[in-house]
């Protein structure tokens, strides 16, 4: 039984007497704090334990834990001879799933990264690495090392896998940029939006986690130029992003965007006043009223006339915040 287990940590047993039964020296790795693989015969009738492990190196990464050289190799032929080409997605998704809602899942993806998996399950996360970034805004450079340095500030910001998940995905888009463009990656957010739907039919996540990644792709970049938007482009930014009817998701959004600010070298601490501004924003353009819209029109007269409102009300807004 112990030698059918996947790492030697998890194959000890004890006896009714206290004895501890360790075949493969799994004591000695828990001391050593090294995560290895029992055996190739055994490790390799599962390939989701490929997966597995990576996640226990980000569990325990905080105490010191790493895999094994031997083990990361196992793990780099197993994607290279093909064991992770039939891999079932809900499996996937749950093994994901439980490594975003843990700690340091920077670590889960540089482990999948290394070993050559994230390729075949996320290929579009994996293109990242080794795309360059303006230097000037962006001193990790490598668009790769970027989103894992925002999913990290994700972790600090917010315990929902929703927002950690679109933090990863929010710039997709650059892994297609054309390489006569770099550093610079005109329209990435739309290409950004059609990699993160590719992305997600392969891996299946919820239906909130593919909203919000979306909505990240698709608008982060507006919310970092807030200040040097009109009132009308801040308008459609609420409203396509349906923020007045799902204040809960915007708000996720809004911390994706504070997250990627401060996903870069030197940023780990900046202050994000567009997160504030929005959200008080927002909240004032709620507690209008809007009743004698209703009374006295229909249909699209009524959508009109608050759109209207809205937008005045923006206006002001943006004179009050002393906004060009």
């Amino acid at each position: 039984d112990l030698a059918r287990r996947d790492l030697t940590i998890n194959a000890m047993a004890q006896d009714e007497n206290g004895h501890v039964i360790d075949p493969f020296a799994g004591q000695q790795d828990l001391h050593d704090k090294i995560i290895r693989h029992v055996s190739a015969a055994s490790f390799r009738q599962d390939p989701i334990r490929l997966l597995r492990t990576a996640r226990f190196a980000a569990r325990y990464h905080g105490i010191g834990f790493s895999i094994a050289s031997s083990t990361l190799q196992l793990m780099t032929t197993m994607v290279d001879e093909g064991d992770l080409d039939k891999w079932v997605a809900e499996r996937v998704w749950a093994e994901f799933a439980k490594a975003l809602a843990g700690q340091n899942t920077a670590i889960f993806i540089q482990v999948l990264q290394d070993c050559g998996a994230l390729s075949k399950i996320m290929p579009e996360v994996s293109k990242l690495f080794g795309v360059p970034q303006s230097a000037s805004s962006h001193p990790e450079i490598d668009t790769g090392i970027h989103s894992l340095l925002v999913l990290s500030q994700a972790e600090k910001l917010s315990a929902n896998i929703d927002v950690r998940f679109a933090a990863l995905l929010h710039d997709l888009g650059k892994g297609s940029t054309p390489p006569e463009h770099w550093p610079k990656h005109p329209g990435h957010e739309a290409r950004g939006v059609q990699l993160v739907k590719a992305a997600c039919n392969r891996l299946k996540p919820p239906n909130q986690c593919i909203e919000l990644a979306q909505l990240a792709a698709s608008f982060h970049t507006h919310v970092h130029r807030l200040f040097q938007l009109t009132a009308e482009d801040v308008l459609s930014l609420l409203e396509q992003s349906d923020a007045f009817r799902r204040r809960d998701r915007f708000e996720a959004f809004l911390l994706v965007c504070k997250a990627d600010s401060r996903g870069r070298y030197g940023y780990e601490d900046e202050r994000y006043p567009q997160q504030s501004a929005l959200l008080n924003w927002l909240i004032h353009l709620e507690q209008h009223d809007y009743s004698d819209i209703y009374l006295k029109l229909s249909g699209l007269d009524i959508k009109q006339h608050i759109h209207q409102r809205r937008l005045s009300g923006i206006e002001a807004l943006i004179a009050q915040h002393g906004m060009a």
